[in-house]
């Protein structure tokens, strides 16, 4: 005698669904691979270039007026020029949100000026220059000592700084923006005996950079 095995749609639906489950973990499984060995070539990349970061100098910095109005509101012009070195054989630099200004004992004495963004090759180097301005921007009441002291030591030290983001390049992978920020000191002759304007320093000086 024969048997007949016959199957409840409850039982059926509870087969069919357990077999729906085990797809979608496979394919969870297999997404998660593939994007586990995509993060550790990535990761290995980074490992073996590993990039250095940006160099950059001060190659020219002058000072066309640097003038109080009443006790402390500030005009001031001032004009420098960088170089930016990539160092790397084989990342590049893309450079995004780029401002620059110059600060005096702390204080900054100039608006931001922005810079367009730029693309650096492999060990390729870039001259930057932009203008700096202020007009009426509020500065301490000792600001007018402070220059006063410094005409009188014969010389005034100024510092330029240019901050923004960058994006490393490899191949056609481009990473995530990284901050950085470019800080140069400029010493510049200041005496009794200077020329009123501009004062003007010509002496190349390494900048430090923060990435």
């Amino acid at each position: 005698m024969s048997q007949v095995f016959s199957k409840s749609p409850e039982h059926c639906a509870k087969q069919g669904g357990l077999t729906i489950d085990k797809s979608y973990k496979k394919l969870f499984f297999a997404f998660s691979s593939f994007f586990s060995i995509v993060l550790a070539f990535i990761f290995l990349i980074w490992l073996t270039l590993h990039p250095a970061k940006p160099q950059f100098s001060l190659r020219e910095a002058d000072i066309y007026q640097l003038s109080l109005s009443g006790t402390h509101l500030l005009n001031s012009s001032i004009q420098f020029t960088m170089l930016s070195r990539n160092p790397n054989k084989k990342v590049g630099i893309y450079y995004d949100e780029l401002q620059a200004f110059a600060a005096y004992k702390g204080q900054q004495i100039t608006f931001d000026s922005f810079l367009p963004p730029f693309y650096q090759g492999h060990e390729e180097s870039n001259l930057l220059t932009t203008s700096l301005q202020g007009t009426g921007l509020p500065v301490a009441l000792s600001f007018g000592y402070e220059v006063e002291h410094d005409q009188t030591a014969g010389r005034i030290v100024l510092n330029l700084k240019v901050n923004g983001k960058l994006r490393w390049k490899v191949g056609t992978w481009v990473s995530g923006r990284y901050r950085f920020n470019v800080n140069c000191v400029s010493v510049m002759s200041f005496g009794p005996n200077a020329p009123t304007a501009p004062l003007s320093s010509n002496q190349a000086a390494q900048c430090s950079t923060a990435v």
